[in-house]
């Protein structure tokens, strides 16, 4: 039983040594610890935080990348209605040249088939006056035995016909 109900002295030996052990645990050692474990509080609470603002600063970046993905898609979208522009507008000028070209080459077409139907006309003349007048002259040497009474009847009737 002696265990169970310690002595008198053995109390007051036991007070003393837990009020010395007190005591220096106050004096040298629980100013460090209070002190480590402030500061063991206050990195945690400034690690929150920067974690807090980096999380703000990613919110941030996020609505910024979002904003410049928006901006993007709708240069995208203004480059791609201006090709879209300009190949319209340069088919439509190819298809204005083409027609003018075309319409140029037929006329020029034109103006030649009217040369050369001229000339040949001028050519048909030409010919027609000449077998006429080799026809005439074998009719007229028939009748007429002098070559210069030939060419004088000839440019008689030449000078009244009229060529069209």
């Amino acid at each position: 039983m002696e265990l169970i109900k310690p002595g008198l002295g053995l109390l007051f030996w036991m007070t003393v040594t837990f009020s010395i052990v007190l005591w220096l645990l106050s004096k040298f050692a629980w100013k460090p610890i209070l002190k480590s474990i402030r500061e063991r509080e206050d990195s945690i609470n400034s690690a929150l935080n920067a974690a807090d603002d980096a999380r703000k600063q990613m919110d941030a970046l996020k609505s910024d990348n979002e904003k410049l993905l928006a901006e993007a898609r709708k240069e995208r979208d203004r480059m791609l209605k201006e090709a879209a522009e300009l190949k319209d507008s340069i088919i439509a000028q190819a298809k204005k040249s083409a027609d003018e070209e075309a319409r140029r080459m037929i006329s020029n077409a034109n103006d030649a088939i009217e040369k050369a139907k001229i000339a040949a006309m001028n050519q048909l003349k030409s010919e027609v006056a000449e077998l006429t007048v080799t026809l005439a002259e074998k009719i007229l040497r028939k009748k007429m035995e002098d070559r210069s009474q030939q060419e004088a009847f000839v440019n008689e009737n030449l000078k009244t016909i009229t060529l069209n």
